[in-house]
């Protein structure tokens, strides 16, 4: 078996990697690319999303299908917590809509953990979800990378 590619920033994380990592996660996130995403994991990954547990990159991959498709328009901005020498605990909101229209901003927090390679290993997040009026959104990037200059969680006192 050969060994997986790195995907640095590696363990042990400095606090410039660990928000570097943040930054990446946070851009592939808004890529909404499920196989993008899932090459960030180990292949045999466990997550706790919400009420869902899943293990490996297949489940992953599928949860993010079925989370864009019903996620709309979805914009996310992902913010360092804490870290450790192979943990890194995050915080974040996203905004997205329903097909009907109805927007919302869903709250969380993440606790990820990495192997050597850098490849996250374990993800639990806990997650919060706030109906919200269109003129109430926040985050108006176009789809995709959220830019450099676009204000971050603690900026927009979320």
């Amino acid at each position: 078996m050969t060994s997986p590619e790195p995907r640095p920033p590696l363990p042990p994380f400095s606090l410039e990697d660990a928000i570097r990592k943040v930054r990446l996660a946070e851009d592939a996130w808004n890529s909404k690319d499920p196989v993008r995403v899932s090459l960030a994991y180990t292949p045999d990954s466990r997550w706790r999303n919400r009420n869902e547990f899943l293990v490996g990159r297949g489940q992953i991959v599928e949860f993010l299908q079925r989370k864009w498709a019903k996620e709309l328009d979805y914009r996310l901005i992902k913010e360092i917590w804490a870290h450790g020498t192979h943990r890194i605990a995050v915080r974040f909101a996203y905004e997205w809509h329903d097909i009907d229209g109805h927007w919302h901003r869903s709250y969380g927090n993440e606790n990820w953990e990495f192997d050597g390679h850098g490849l996250m290993a374990r993800r639990h997040a806990s997650i919060n979800d706030l109906a919200i009026g269109e003129g109430d959104r926040l985050f108006r990037w176009p789809s995709g990378r959220r830019p450099d200059d676009h204000p971050g969680l603690s900026d927009l006192g979320l």
